[in-house]
Parts: C-alpha cells; structure tokens; sequence
C-alpha cells in the first residue's frame, strides 16, 4: 500500500507538471503581454519596454517558466493585475467559500444519492424504483441556470419567500446567515450530482445482487440487513467512489454558473473574472490549485477502493 501510494503520488507530480506546462503555454499565446495590460492601451513604448525589461519579459520562455513555477512551489504565486493584490489570500479565501459548497453538495449528494440508489436497486422494477429513476432524469436534464433560477422563484421571491436568493455571508460574522445562503447554491449543485450518483450505485447494486456469493450470504442465513450493508453495498460503492471523487474538481472549478446566479464569491467566479479580465497570473494560480485538487481527490478515491474492496491488489 505504502508503494502504491508513493507511485500514484508521483503520478500527481507528473500530471501537476504537465498541467503547469499547458497553462503557461496557453497564457503565453494570448495577444498582448504582462506589462501592455498593467500600463494600458496608451503606454508609450519606452515605458513598456522598460516595464518588460522589469517584469522579466524579455527572458526566454524556459527560464519564465522555471521562475514562475518555482515562486509558485514557494508560495509566490504573484500579483493580480486588476486586483493590484497578492493573488495568494484572494485565491485561498475563494477556495475556502467553495469548499464550504463543495462539502455540503458532496455530503447531500453522498447521503441522497447512495441512499435513493441502494433503495432503487434493492427494488428493482417496483414502482419505488421508477419513481426514484424518472426524478432523477429530471434532475439530469435541467441545467444549472435553470435549476437555480427556479428555486430562487420559488424560495427566494414570489412564491415563499423565506430563503436568500443571492449573496454571502461569513460564517464568523453570522452562522445562521452563512447556512441560509448555502441552501439554494447546495441544492442546485446536488440536483446537477445526484442523478449520476443514483444511476450509478443502481446499476452497482443490481449486478452485485445478482453475483453467486450474495446468494451464498443468503442461504447461509446471513440477514438481509448484513447481505446489503457488508457484503453488496462495499462492492457495489467502487464505481460511485469513482464518480464523486471526478466531480470534486469540477464543484470548484466548473460552478461559475451556480455562482454567477446566487452572486457567490466562490473559486469559480474568481476563474470568469481572470478571463474576462485577462489576469494572466490569478488564471494561472486558480488553474493550478483546482488542478492540484482533483489530483488529490482522485488518489483519495484510489486508496478508498483498497478499504472498500481488500481483494484489489495494485502492483
């Protein structure tokens, strides 16, 4: 196990490295420079060129690139061009806001989705099961901006209206305003999660009910609680694993809608402002962290596979 883990470890370090590549390929092909969108479209020339000469633009794109990426493994990751900010406790604070959505959606959609999903497996083709399968179709095919616009109608304007519809609130200054602006944002990111959730851990479910040891737990005796919760349901929960811990990322990343709709200052409207704005090094820093946590994630998920499922042997 120690192995494994030191392998897919370097795994991560060979993606991260790859990934830091790409982006400051990407960055590096975009019109313009650094120093033309710091000075602005009426700069002279000298001017830019003395900033570039400055900024260390005028330096090969190798050594560029080992000075950003060795300031950002020490903690540098620079200064945000519009922001005029160190780009280090912005980003860290907006991560902190979408982690705060991300583990409740996650723990909403673990709880929800594996329960549904057992349910429906267990009683397959009774009419508990299709009732579980069409809501989730439903919730598969609405998008976010529609998702999220409906609950705000009717949570958060003309129907009932007892919930925030937009906004943050820090839980340090009000917890129970901090929790009342999670709902809604929560909601719609566990919709857009729950119905892969519960497809997956039904399909689970069915084939592994259907495999020669549960018939052998059974005629053992073995009670029904203890054939589904010890026997089916580990086995059942790999491919599920596999979905949340895919998802991870994308909740922090690719949740700019979500976050655009409630006006939640969350990593993923952090990322719309760089672009937007061209704010080349808070697009490379935010690219960089969401990157190194869906690494993580998934080697979490790799190491949760041994404990669900001991007859996995990794060479």
């Amino acid at each position: 196990m120690p192995g494994f883990v030191l392998k897919r470890f370097g795994s991560l370090v060979l993606t991260l490295l790859l990934l830091s590549l790409i982006v400051f390929a990407v960055t590096q092909l975009l019109p313009g420079n650094v120093a033309q969108m710091i000075l602005g479209p009426y700069a002279s020339e000298e001017t830019q060129a003395a900033l570039e000469l400055q900024l260390g633009l005028n330096e090969p794109l190798w050594k560029q690139y080992l000075e950003w990426i060795g300031g950002f493994l020490r903690g540098d990751w620079g200064e945000s061009l519009r922001l005029s900010q160190d780009i280090q406790p912005i980003l860290l604070l907006r991560l902190q806001n979408s982690a705060y959505l991300a583990i409740a959606s996650l723990a909403g959609v673990t709880v929800f989705g594996i329960g549904l999903g057992v349910i429906a497996g267990m009683r397959q083709n009774k009419p508990s099961d299709h009732i579980i399968s069409i809501l989730a179709f439903i919730a598969i095919s609405l998008p976010a901006f529609v998702t999220g616009s409906l609950l705000i109608i009717l949570f958060a304007g003309g129907v009932w209206n007892f919930l925030p519809g937009s906004g943050y609130m820090s839980p340090s200054e009000d917890i129970g305003g901090w929790l009342l602006r999670l709902i809604l944002p929560t909601v719609t990111l566990m919709l857009l999660l729950l119905a892969y959730v519960i497809r997956m851990t039904r399909s689970s479910m069915i084939e592994v009910l259907s495999a020669n040891y549960i018939r052998t737990a059974r005629l053992k005796g073995a009670p029904e609680r203890v054939v589904v919760l010890r026997h089916a349901l580990r086995n059942a929960l790999l491919p599920t694993v596999t979905v949340i811990a895919m998802n991870i990322g994308w909740l922090l990343g690719s949740v700019v809608i979500v976050e655009e709709i409630f006006s939640y200052p969350g990593i993923g409207s952090l990322i719309l402002f760089s672009v937007s704005n061209r704010d080349l090094p808070l697009l490379q820093a935010s690219v960089m962290v969401v990157g190194a946590i869906t690494g993580l994630a998934n080697l979490a998920a790799d190491i949760v596979y041994v404990y669900l499922n001991p007859r996995i042997r990794y060479q």
